[in-house]
């Protein structure tokens, strides 16, 4: 059940990320749509360190795990958990390789029907966020200003999609509540934007003995 929850949450929020330049926090009055239609056509590659906790209902919390990610846009990304589990996610621009260390397994499929019309697909660059998703308020929490974002589909599953960035522009954290009111936060550090990054990162080599299921054929 560790996997495959883990796995749905990196499908759904994999390209949400980016480190906002200034332009970000400009324009006090920009709906949250508008606002992360803006930043994401500034986003060229992104990588990060991440922490990822995830809350049931009560507010309690059921999983804390910590990683990596880069991504490339358009249709390339890699997400790396390293503590407590191993798993690796990549879309390498054709296919999404997903590896559980654990179970010793690779699944692949075409990157297309992996995603499906999750907003990772979407926000990848092969779409626009206002076909999945109308805007929920900005709000300011702090230091923080938050933008929601409401799924336009009504078998989405979950019920809300928040960026949040401090007062420099920067995305520092991520929120998805779903349908169940549990909520997944993600905080970042250490987050570079538009840089060189190595185009092996986002190329996936299953490991000698591991099963694999799907065609691996390009």
């Amino acid at each position: 059940m560790r996997s495959r929850n883990a796995r749905g949450i990196l499908l759904t929020i994999a390209l949400m990320l980016a480190a906002v330049p200034a332009v970000a926090v400009a324009a006090v009055e920009a709906d949250s749509l508008v606002r992360v239609e803006a930043w994401l056509k500034s986003v060229h590659t992104l990588s990060a360190d991440f922490v990822q906790v995830v809350r049931n209902r009560d507010g309690q919390i059921s999983s804390r795990v910590t990683g990596t990610l880069s991504l490339s846009r358009p249709d390339r990304f890699r997400w790396d958990y390293r503590d407590p589990y191993v798993q690796v996610i990549v879309a390498d621009g054709r296919k999404l390789w997903l590896y559980d260390a654990d179970l010793e397994q690779v699944t692949v499929r075409p990157l297309e029907s992996g995603l499906g019309s999750t907003p990772a697909m979407l926000l990848s660059g092969t779409g626009s966020v206002g076909e999945s998703f109308t805007s929920g308020p900005v709000e300011r929490d702090g230091d923080w200003t938050w933008c929601r974002l409401v799924p336009r589909q009504h078998g989405s599953d979950f019920e809300s999609v928040s960026l949040g960035f401090d007062d420099r522009g920067g995305l520092v954290a991520m929120q998805l509540v779903d349908k169940l009111g549990q909520s997944t936060e993600l905080s970042f550090s250490d987050v570079a934007l538009n840089q060189k990054l190595d185009p092996a990162l986002f190329q996936f080599t299953p490991p000698k003995g591991a099963d694999v299921i799907g065609d691996t054929k390009p």
